[in-house]
């Protein structure tokens, strides 16, 4: 008798623990499903705000290349023409991030870093651990109690 209710209670708990991964394991998709959709909203954010900022700055870049060249060919001074060199480096960037690839590219390089270059990646004294975040926790809180 003892061992058929002894039977019982070990499926039961094994049926619990296959249950408990599976939510744990749903949970972490969901997890994993948000974090992926705030960066990809992030991502959406920055792109439309370069296009944005692209419309103010292209129409102000327009006026001072116009403005430039007219004063240039009116005075007689080429120099005057030495401004729009920095302007266009700043114009052709936001054009390339907000329509062109820059972001595949820096998407490329990154993937590149990571596959290649990871020792770049490495944290300072390695990967936080319980045991660290505990000494330092039991530091400050002795700190605090001394005082």
């Amino acid at each position: 008798m003892g061992f058929i209710f002894s039977k019982s209670m070990n499926e039961n708990m094994k049926h619990q623990q296959e249950f408990m991964l599976m939510n744990a394991q749903l949970q972490l998709e969901r997890q994993l499903t948000m974090q992926n959709e705030m960066r990809e909203r992030q991502m959406a954010m920055q792109i439309a705000w370069s296009r944005e900022f692209l419309k103010y700055f292209g129409t102000f870049f327009g006026i001072t290349a116009i403005s430039l060249t007219a004063g240039a060919i009116k005075r007689k001074k080429p120099a005057l023409l030495l401004p729009i060199v920095p302007l266009s480096f700043i114009f052709t960037y936001q054009y390339d991030l907000g329509y062109g690839t820059l972001l595949e590219r820096m998407k490329g390089e990154a993937e590149e870093i990571l596959e290649a270059e990871k020792n770049m990646l490495q944290l300072p004294k390695g990967m936080i651990t319980f045991e660290s975040l505990e000494k330092t926790r039991r530091e400050q809180s002795k700190f605090f109690t001394d005082k």
